[in-house]
């Protein structure tokens, strides 16, 4: 058996040396841990030494010094990396088959929009950004994504404000998301936001949902009206060609019929003043003539004639008189 004693008697000098020291090792530990930060090379560092910027944004990758316990004060800015917004859609799964969630009321209600001949319009689209200055992005402008999602809202309120529901839902897509880029750009660093604009891209535009059979069926009356005259007119354009073709073919031979009998009514004037001159000239020999040769076109004409003398004996067992009848 081993007596111990009832009371262990513990020096208070030791007790305030060891807190001392723990304190001390806890210091010494959290200034180690809070004197460095680390660069990538994506990133920018905005350092704060007691709420005041110190200077250019630290850009060379690696660790770097700080003053520890709070004194310096570190943001990291991602500087190279593509920043979206997304208006009246939420991406679920991004990818090369990218899925998309129902949107909310907020989305939806930033979605409709008012278009210049007061029709509404469901525009879903998205914007994407980088930052180009971290400085401003952080201090110019209090939230500065929160306002940049607003001038989204605003500028394309404004640009589908200045076009018909058409425009919007077929051609003046890429014009609409070309002007509001160029915009909100110009609004951006009208504002210093440190927002560098990458693109604005419509992801889709639909009538509201409460309208949308009704636009879908005139958008099918529209087409049938379109199908309808593209037909008329491809059938205008087979037959009143071919009948142009043939009425100026059905003139020009009349015109050349015209001209015939003209020439040869010119001719036969011409062959009679002749004729008759002639006439004139040896009226006997010119009846003689037109006789024999009027009596030599009737009778090439008619059947085989003999004409003989009446008076002529002996001739008829010489002429052939079958050779008609072969």
């Amino acid at each position: 058996m081993v007596d111990f004693p009832n009371e262990i008697r513990i020096n208070p000098a030791i007790i305030n040396k060891l807190i001392v020291g723990g304190v001390v090792v806890l210091l010494v530990g959290f200034g180690v841990t809070t004197s460095f930060y680390k660069v990538d090379p994506r990133e920018e560092a905005i350092v704060l030494r007691l709420g005041r910027y110190t200077g250019a944004p630290v850009t060379e990758q690696g660790l770097h010094f700080k003053l520890p316990f709070g004194i310096d004060r570190v943001t990291i800015v991602e500087v190279t990396t593509v920043h979206k917004l997304e208006f009246g859609f939420t991406t679920q799964t991004p990818g090369t088959r990218t899925r998309y969630s129902p949107r909310s009321s907020g989305q939806a209600d930033a979605s409709l929009i008012v278009t210049g001949d007061l029709n509404i319009a469901d525009v879903q689209w998205s914007t994407q950004y980088m930052v180009s200055d971290a400085y401003n992005y952080l201090f110019k402008v209090r939230n500065a994504t929160e306002t940049f999602r607003a001038m989204n809202e605003a500028i394309m309120r404004e640009v589908i404000g200045d076009r018909t529901i058409n425009e919007v839902l077929t051609s003046g897509r890429s014009e609409i998301q070309q002007e509001v880029k160029e915009k909100l750009q110009a609004l951006s660093t009208q504002y210093e936001l440190g927002i560098n604009l990458d693109k604005v891209i419509l992801q889709d535009v639909n009538p509201p949902e409460s309208v949308k059979a009704s636009w879908n069926d005139v958008n099918e009356a529209q087409q049938e009206y379109s199908a309808t005259i593209n037909t008329a007119q491809a059938k205008y354009n087979e037959v009143v060609p071919k009948a142009d073709g043939e009425a100026e073919r059905t003139v020009e031979e009349a015109e050349g019929y015209a001209v015939q009998r003209v020439n040869e009514a010119q001719g036969d004037a011409d062959l009679f003043r002749q004729v008759f001159s002639a006439y004139q000239k040896a009226p006997e020999v010119t009846r003689t003539r037109i006789y024999l040769e009027t009596l030599n076109e009737v009778l090439a004409t008619g059947p085989r004639k003999i004409i003989m003398d009446t008076e002529a004996k002996g001739l008829l067992p010489l002429l052939n008189l079958n050779q008609e009848a072969k």
